[in-house]
């Protein structure tokens, strides 16, 4: 087993680090209170080849490995989570879709926009009455002429605001209940509109809506893959995409860690550094190695997804231990500051708020236990044995 990175994959790591540590980490504690970031730093991150890392040059990306764009996702989310996010919807829930899915058109058409950061992408699935049971979904694409007329609502959509491209599954066959009945399209983001910008606990530099569609008419050129395939694209998305997750709670771990390591080393009291007491130092420790085990996990994942293997138990593996470690240690880099871990003056708070959300997008932590566990117990292959 080979831990150590390529020379390749060490460049991009230390690019999107110093691009973190200069562009975004100095805005991120204001982005947070705005709630936005400038739309300025979408051309910056395009620029470098941020939102195209891993989609290959002949379709306007940057031609690196998976792993590489898993590096790029830990260090922008070290710097502000919902920068991170904003990279992974982009890229893991709508970009590679298309790419691994779509026909030589749709990639042609799409992917090279998306790839240079000329739009933006946003994977609209979940609805008001499906969330981790996206198979009952009731946004409906009727037919109508060579296409469909598609009227529904979206919840929760990152993304969904910056009129790009939009990943939208839809139910085209209203006779057959459940996932099977499900399509995938590929729409423009003008045929979607907002209804509402969600105020959320963390993540505030990004942007979460709901989208609302009215008898949006799509041609067969938009539908991605095949009529009912839509939930076949729909899962292997967020296959790779929770690996993506796991990568932004790595990433909003580690902050957390430097920022309570610098200050345990700082902060003196009863005559010493607090760094100097074991229940601090016992504390540094458990954060430490539960982030080393996280990111082994990560790039397991990684790996596996980019050398084309089976991925689906390692992803939800990576994803469920990765998020609730970045969970429990946020809160415990709070305490490690006391009462200014508490405050403003110090990101710590906002590293605690980013990290609950990477527990429950891209499928919950109890929906990732049902993935591993079916995997493990091998319950899908006796379902297709049964019939």
């Amino acid at each position: 087993m080979i831990f150590e990175l390529s020379a390749d994959q060490r460049e991009i790591q230390s690019l999107a680090r110093e691009f973190a540590r200069a562009e975004i980490e100095p805005n991120a504690s204001e982005w947070d209170r705005a709630h936005g970031f400038p739309r300025e730093l979408f051309g910056k991150l395009a620029k470098l080849g941020f939102l195209g890392v891993c989609i290959p040059d002949e379709y306007g990306g940057a031609g690196a490995d998976f792993l590489s764009y898993i590096l790029v996702l830990e260090e922008l989310s070290r710097a502000d989570a919902g920068v991170g996010v904003t990279v992974a919807v982009h890229t893991s829930a709508v970009t590679l879709p298309i790419l691994g899915f779509g026909t030589d058109e749709q990639r042609s058409r799409f992917v090279p926009p998306l790839a240079r950061g000329e739009a933006i992408g946003a994977f609209a699935l979940t609805e008001p009455e499906a969330g981790s049971d996206a198979g009952s979904l009731r946004t409906a694409a009727v037919p109508q002429g060579d296409g469909w007329s598609i009227t529904g609502t979206k919840q929760w959509i990152t993304n969904g605001g910056f009129g790009g491209t939009v990943l939208l599954f839809a139910r085209t066959d209203p006779e057959t209940p459940g996932a099977k009945g499900v399509s995938a399209f590929v729409l423009d983001g003008s045929d979607v509109r907002v209804t509402r910008e969600e105020e959320k606990l963390g993540l505030n530099s990004s942007s979460t809506v709901d989208l609302a569609l009215e008898e949006v008419k799509v041609g067969r050129d938009r539908l991605l893959l095949e009529e009912g395939k839509g939930f076949t694209v729909a899962m292997s998305t967020l296959d790779g995409g929770r690996i993506g997750i796991a990568a932004q709670a790595l990433g909003i771990a580690q902050a957390a860690y430097d920022v309570a390591r610098d200050y345990a080393l700082e902060r003196r009291q009863f005559g010493k550094a607090i760094a100097d007491f074991q229940a601090i130092q016992w504390k540094l420790a458990d954060m430490a190695t539960e982030i080393d085990a996280a990111r082994l996990l990560v790039y397991r994942a990684a790996w596996l997804k980019q050398e084309g293997r089976p991925h689906t138990e390692e992803g939800a593996k990576a994803k469920l231990f990765a998020s609730e470690m970045a969970r429990r240690q946020t809160a415990e880099a709070i305490q490690i500051l006391g009462g200014y871990g508490y405050t403003k003056e110090f990101p710590v708070e906002r590293y605690y708020r980013d990290a609950k959300i990477t527990e429950i997008y891209e499928g919950t932590s109890e929906i990732q236990r049902l993935v591993i566990a079916r995997s493990i117990l091998g319950l899908r292959e006796r379902e297709l044995a049964q019939g």
